[in-house]
């Protein structure tokens, strides 16, 4: 199935909704066979249309309901979907920008509505699985589904969602992303396989990127992120780009096509500007081959960590670092996780100098960098 997608706009690089109403479908893999494990439930969507590193933190629990249908078909954000491409167990990735969830909504319109839900239709799934972040609600998509057909529903609800979840979780406590949607995907009777660790993961075989960092070891400094209060200052990572230069360290700077100027300034003459160079797999294969990488609170971390490399991750406090820091690898949390930001979710830091990270200098950096890698 293939339905049309309109243009769409970038920001910082990133993919974001032109309009709603318009849905693209793209196979990630063969038609997938009945798969081990327990009661092949047949076919399943899943749901997490958010920004790519949000839909990264899902995947172990996709793999836990890939472990038992019949075929995955992943339901993503345009931001998030060559995320969803990217993860094992998706047979099939549907992008549709939702205006409940997306950070730059597009209207609500009838006809979008109307169109999107054909396109639920056609992909007649027997059940699905919606995974939301904290503060989003599962039920506009729920509702919807019930409408397409879906018999069977199961996401996290805090709201009281009468006869549109036929599972309804809730989680306790503050648990990492990750562990919280296995919490949803074991609740809706979908488990992990024998021999699954439950940690981040893409599929491989990742592209050979040795044309674009050669082949000694290094380090990845990537400076952006979606959010600018979860950004390290420029001179920071300029700094940091040196310091980690002048330790006989390596250093590969990566960014979107947008955050070229950025990363240019960036590596300056220290570093190999890798900005607006790679696409997803070849970020991920960039990363892979790192011996460490330094990022904010940004999609790239969470990519890091899935193909297992440690992260020195430079946190801003406006969510929580228990739940969104990079999950299942070696780690550095830096920044001051206390500051008066904390736990707001400002997109722009409401206290002056952005103390958190500014603070933060490039030998502690060099330092951290150093201590997941010995």
């Amino acid at each position: 199935m293939r339905t049309p997608i309109a243009p769409s706009r970038t920001t910082r690089g990133r993919r974001s909704c032109a309009r709603s109403g318009y849905a693209r479908s793209t196979r990630s893999s063969p038609p997938a066979a009945p798969r081990r494990g327990g009661t092949v439930k047949g076919r399943v969507l899943v749901a997490r249309q958010d920004n790519l590193g949000d839909v990264l933190l899902a995947g172990p629990a996709v793999r836990a309901v890939a472990a038992h249908a019949e075929s995955v078909v992943m339901l993503a954000g345009p931001r998030g979907a060559a995320a969803a491409e990217m993860l094992p167990g998706v047979d099939e990735v549907v992008t549709w920008c939702a205006p409940w969830i997306d950070p730059a909504p597009p209207p609500v319109t009838e006809s979008a509505i109307h169109e999107f839900s054909e396109v639920l239709r056609k992909i007649d799934a027997d059940s699905a699985v919606v995974f939301t972040s904290f503060h989003q609600s599962a039920l506009p998509l729920a509702l919807l589904l019930r409408m397409a057909g879906v018999e069977r529903i199961a996401a996290i609800s805090e709201d009281y969602p009468g006869s549109l979840l036929d599972v309804r979780h809730r989680v306790e406590g503050d648990p990492a992303e990750p562990e919280r949607a296995l919490s949803l995907a074991r609740a809706a009777g979908f488990e992990l396989p024998d021999g699954d660790d439950g940690r981040l993961a893409v599929r491989r075989p990742l592209p050979d990127v040795g044309h674009l960092v050669g082949r000694r070891r290094y380090v990845v400094v990537h400076p952006a992120a979606s959010v600018p209060a979860r950004e390290w200052p420029m001179f920071r990572c300029r700094g940091a780009v040196r310091e980690l230069a002048a330790a006989g360290r390596a250093v590969v700077v990566t960014g979107a096509p947008a955050d070229r100027e950025l990363t240019a300034h960036v590596a300056g003459h220290s570093g190999i500007d890798l900005g607006g160079r790679t696409d997803l797999p070849e970020l991920a294969a960039v990363l892979d081959g790192a011996d460490a990488v330094v990022a904010p609170n940004t999609g790239p971390a969470h990519l890091a960590a899935a193909v297992g490399t440690p992260v020195v991750s430079l946190f801003a406090p406006v969510v929580s670092a228990a739940r969104w820091a990079p999950y299942g690898v070696p780690r550095v949390v830096l920044g001051e996780q206390f500051a008066p930001c904390r736990n707001t979710r400002a997109r722009y830091c409401p206290v002056p100098g952005h103390p958190c990270l500014t603070l933060v200098t490039p030998e502690e950096v060099a330092a951290a960098v150093a201590e997941v890698t010995s």
